[in-house]
This record gives C-alpha cells, structure tokens and sequence, in this order.
C-alpha cells in the first residue's frame, strides 16, 4: 500500500500537479487563493518561514521541494551556500532547476527514506510534503529529516490539520453562502472553490494531539501558525468589496499574537524543531 500511495501521488506531479497552466503558474496553484485581496496575508505567511530557519548555511535541504514555485520560497536560502531540493518527483526537479540553476542541487528522494548522512544540513523546510504519505510513513518521515539535520539548527515543516476548530466554526457560515450563491460557479465545470486538496494525490492531515504522541522522546517541537485559513474560507469568505484586505491584516496580527492557539487550531501549521548541540 505505502509504495502504491507513493508511486499514485509521484505520477500526479509528474504528469499533472507540476504542469505549467501560464502565466509562470502551475497547475496545483489553483488550490491556492492567487487574488489580489488575499495577496498581502498570503506572501507574509509564506515569509514566516524564514524566522525559524538559521539566516546563513552551507546546505539548506528543501525536502519535497515541489518547483520552488512561489517567490518567497526562494529567500529561504539567499544565505545558504547550496539548497538542495529533494523531490519524488523528476518533473518538480526540472522546475526548480529553472529557478535556482546551480545554486540548487537535485535529488530524486523519498521523504521518509531520505538519502544523506546524519548531521548534513545547516537548516531543513519542508511544505506541504509529510501529508502526502502513508500515515504509517509520517513518524518516520520527521525522524529522518530530524537525523539528517545538523546539530544546533532548526527545521520548519508546513503542513495541515485535518479538521481545525477554527475552520469547523467556519463551515455553516460557508454552507450558508454556497446557498446563496448556488449555481454561480456553473454546474459544467470542476468547482475548484470546494476542494483545498488536489484530486488524483493522496493527502493524510492529522492533529496535533497525535504528532505529539508521535513525536515524544524523538524530539522537542513547537507549533506556530503558518496560515490558519484555508483556501476555501478565503476563497468564500474575504471579497475586496466587504473590507477583505482589512480582515487579513487583523487575521495576520491575531495569528502573531496568539501564535500557540493559532497553530493548534488553524488550517496550516509551521512545526519547528532544533537539534541541540553538543553538550
């Protein structure tokens, strides 16, 4: 089952997920919120990565790496001498090649079986990735990146609930307004408003209760917010019309200052962990 799941969510991306679709997008970026009200929230939750990542290295591994897709995921390792991109995928390789060239190194790897010495990396960030997996591959899936990692650095991993309380309040609300609005969004075509996972990909969310079970006597983990809203709240829920950019900034101000119940609660949590140095 687990080199099934894996090989379902490899052929995806390499033949679908990774395709370019125009204007520098790629087909799995429709299950992002790309319009201009949500731009600003978006790009400073995407920056948040970097607090938690050591400013300058030698090697920062980008474990699933997808293409480097978005801007901001390329200031990650402005200070690093090389990021190395490992992916399951041959064709996200072939992309993010195009926007690093040689300051980027490529390696076809399983996330849960990565192939490098203990202690190599300067800094580890991983999005969107560990929920592509088996269940049974996730636990493993930390501790290799935990292995891997260098002593007295930190990883960041970006990735999502299942079933959030911030998003179940949401949901009436957002059944309320699919009501109204029935039939705008046309029967004929695929409502992309309705789905915040790509179709074709496996995708396991769990909860932070059972990462920290999980994870307990391996390693030390703190959980932030990386964006507590998902594409559809956004998508059905903030309008330019109706203050939408305002509500973000309040969203993003409360996320900053409750990072604890947001990361807990909301839709995409950023788990960071350090390995402690020698004693």
């Amino acid at each position: 089952m687990t080199l099934n799941t894996k090989q379902q969510v490899r052929e995806f991306y390499d033949r679908i997920g990774w395709s370019q679709v125009g204007d520098g997008l790629y087909q799995n970026a429709r299950y992002e919120d790309l319009r201009p009200v949500s731009r600003e929230y978006i790009h400073r939750c995407h920056l948040r990565v970097r607090r938690y990542l050591n400013p300058t290295g030698k090697f920062l591994l980008d474990a699933g790496s997808g293409p480097v897709q978005y801007p901001e995921y390329l200031t990650y390792s402005k200070g690093y001498r090389y990021r190395v991109c490992a992916d399951i995928s041959i064709t996200a390789l072939k992309e993010a090649r195009v926007q690093l060239g040689a300051k980027g190194l490529y390696v076809v790897a399983d996330i849960a079986n990565l192939p490098f010495k203990p202690d190599t990396f300067d800094g580890i960030v991983s999005l969107h990735t560990i929920h592509h997996l088996p269940i049974e591959d996730h636990r493993r899936a930390y501790t290799e990146l935990y292995r891997v990692l260098g002593s007295s650095h930190n990883a960041a991993v970006v990735n999502g609930w299942h079933n959030p309380w911030l998003m179940r309040m949401a949901r009436p609300l957002i059944r309320l307004i699919r009501l109204v609005r029935k039939g705008y969004a046309g029967k004929k075509k695929k409502d992309w408003l309705s789905e915040d996972d790509p179709a074709g990909t496996y995708v396991e969310k769990l909860t932070p209760r059972w990462l920290r079970q999980e994870l307990n006597g391996i390693m030390t983990i703190e959980i932030y917010p990386w964006r507590s809203l998902s594409t559809i709240f956004i998508r059905w829920l903030i309008h330019p019309q109706l203050g939408g950019k305002t509500l973000l900034r309040l969203v993003f101000w409360l996320e900053e200052r409750f990072p604890r119940f947001f990361g807990e609660n909301g839709q995409y949590p950023m788990i960071v962990f350090r390995k402690p140095g020698a004693s």
